[in-house]
């Protein structure tokens, strides 16, 4: 029993020792001197001292939820693209209504202006 676990062992043991050793390193060799700025809290790109007033754009949350949305509905093209052969033509015809849908989708999010910066 001990054998089929004793490559996952070695696998943690190992990673942990490089940790371990790059953690040390980066003690030992890296520079000693503080500089006060980086130590400052710092979130999404904007220092902690925000104005009240500041509107921040929600174009860079939309864009990624977009990304998100559109990357996990293509994962499930994945399975289908393995076992096509054996879907036959029904799971191609399927696979096409789906990409049409998505292209569908996303031409009416970039005619909606979802993609843009601005």
């Amino acid at each position: 029993m001990l054998r089929s676990y004793l490559p996952a062992l070695v696998f943690v043991l190992l990673g942990a020792g490089i940790g371990t050793l790059f953690a040390f390193a980066n003690r030992m060799l890296g520079t000693k001197r503080r500089v006060p700025h980086k130590a400052d809290p710092y979130e999404c790109g904007l220092p902690s001292e925000v104005k009240h007033n500041f509107k921040f754009g929600i174009s860079f949350y939309l864009i990624a939820m977009l990304f998100i949305l559109f990357d996990l509905e293509v994962v499930f093209l994945f399975p289908v693209a393995l076992q096509l052969a054996s879907f036959g033509t029904f799971a191609l015809i399927e696979i096409g209504v789906f990409i049409t849908l998505l292209a569908v989708a996303f031409v009416y999010v970039w005619r909606r202006g979802a993609l843009s910066w601005t």
